[in-house]
């Protein structure tokens, strides 16, 4: 195996560590009464706004509708989240000082089936958040659930919902891009 092979292998490792210091995920919410919007960010091991009062401010109007507060603490996935990528890291670095081509494809395809089941968790958490209602909130409207989409927008009220991928998706995507490199980059030798 080449070293080039081994330095992407290790890149696409190391590459997840960026998930520690940039959010994965941002919902915004626009409304007339919030001429800024309101922003809320999801990393692997917390929930921000741009101020320290955002996520109170959205639970203040999440509890006139009747959805549950946003509880950090309560959502486990925030817990050892943070160990998978440590775990992927370690196994990345170490595959990296092999020389068998099938464990370089494990990872990537470890890799995107966490990706996969990180968004599918993602939903999972909004659907019920969006549509187990309290009965007694002040406003109810009847038929009508508060599920902000996965990706793109949605109104809901008089809110806009927009839900994107943000910049620690890209640490994410580059990962899985060097790992294809590193197996592809030497794909004829490892052939022989």
């Amino acid at each position: 195996m080449k070293n080039k092979s081994r330095i992407l292998m290790i890149l696409a490792a190391v590459m997840l560590l960026g998930l520690f210091f940039s959010p994965l995920w941002k919902i915004r919410l626009e409304a007339p009464q919030y001429p800024n919007g309101v922003n809320m960010y999801i990393w692997i091991n917390q929930i921000t706004g741009d101020t320290p009062s955002t996520l109170q401010n959205i639970n203040i109007l999440n509890h006139y509708i009747g959805m549950e507060f946003i509880k950090p603490d309560s959502i486990p996935e925030l817990t050892y989240f943070p160990f998978v990528i440590i775990g992927m890291v370690l196994l990345g670095i170490g595959i990296a000082f092999t020389k068998k081509r099938k464990l370089f494809v494990f990872w990537g395809v470890i890799l995107m089936i966490l990706g996969a089941l990180g968004i599918y968790d993602f939903y999972l958490w909004e659907f019920n958040y969006g549509h187990n209602l309290s009965p007694t909130a002040p406003i109810k409207i009847p038929g009508m659930v508060y599920q902000p989409p996965v990706f793109g927008s949605k109104m809901l009220l008089n809110f806009k919902a927009i839900s994107l991928p943000y910049y620690g998706s890209l640490f994410l995507v580059l990962s899985m891009i060097f790992n294809i490199l590193s197996y592809s980059l030497n794909w004829k030798n490892w052939k022989k």
